[in-house]
């Protein structure tokens, strides 16, 4: 069980206990905000610890409650326990027990998630890539042209202003630069590898439309949260620049 909560942030935890739990009492109902300057930075501490401890618990899927959290803290640091050594790690094993197999869950349901992605991104370009217009290179990456720029194409080690618009097959947006009115900049080079190549092909002034598969994009980790593994991309890009 101690790996799961860093020791760093443990004992962080235990300094920064009030009084209140430190006692074993209960908090106060309604406690009064800090105002000097030492209880507003213990009280910062406070946040910044609970904030990690806060984490830590989401990350490992631990449902705990926290009251009995600050007890078992709290009587530690007076040396005294309501449980034997051997019931608390009798509850520990069983807590990381617990943890694993929720792991394992969770790996089964990703690896299935994965599979159906990949099956998805695979029929989707296929039929995809016998549409008009659109251009399908070596690498698997397909195109198909919006508007034909007249500007230079950029090298790789060049750094580029573009818009761009990107979805999942299914419609869903999970990143807009054009939602958020707002060009970005980066190097040619520093993204994933269907922009990479696509952006080498697009004169500045051009807006293309890219079909991209996982293992050009983010493969089996998927990125963010909201692009899942082996996910197939589509993006509207447009290459408004090469920076100076």
């Amino acid at each position: 069980m101690h790996r799961m909560i860093p020791t760093a942030v443990f004992l962080a935890f235990c300094v920064a206990l009030p009084a209140w739990a430190q006692t074993g009492a209960a908090p106060p109902a309604k406690p009064a905000p800090p105002t000097t300057p030492k209880d507003q930075q213990s009280y910062s501490i406070g946040i910044s610890v609970g904030r990690d401890l806060q984490q830590t618990f989401k990350s490992q899927g631990l449902d705990v409650n926290l009251a009995m959290v600050v007890r078992g803290i709290a009587d530690a640091i007076r040396g005294k326990s309501a449980l034997t050594d051997e019931q608390i790690h009798g509850a520990l094993g069983e807590l990381e027990k617990q943890a694993r197999a929720r792991q394992a869950q969770q790996g089964a349901r990703t690896q299935q998630q994965a599979a159906a992605n990949k099956a998805a991104g695979e029929a989707f370009l296929a039929a995809n890539g016998k549409k008009p217009g659109v251009k399908t290179t070596a690498s698997g990456l397909q195109y198909q042209v919006i508007k034909m720029g007249t500007g230079p194409r950029p090298k790789p080690t060049d750094k580029v202003r573009t818009h761009y618009h990107g979805t999942l097959i299914n419609g869903k947006v999970f990143d807009s630069s054009v939602q958020r009115g707002q060009p970005v900049e980066f190097p040619v080079n520093g993204v994933i590898a269907g922009w990479t190549e696509a952006l080498q092909l697009m004169p500045v002034g051009s807006k293309w439309r890219l079909f991209i598969p996982s293992k050009l994009a983010y493969g089996q980790r998927g990125a963010g949260g909201v692009i899942g593994p082996n996910s197939t991309l589509i993006f509207d890009v447009e290459l408004l620049d090469i920076v100076k």
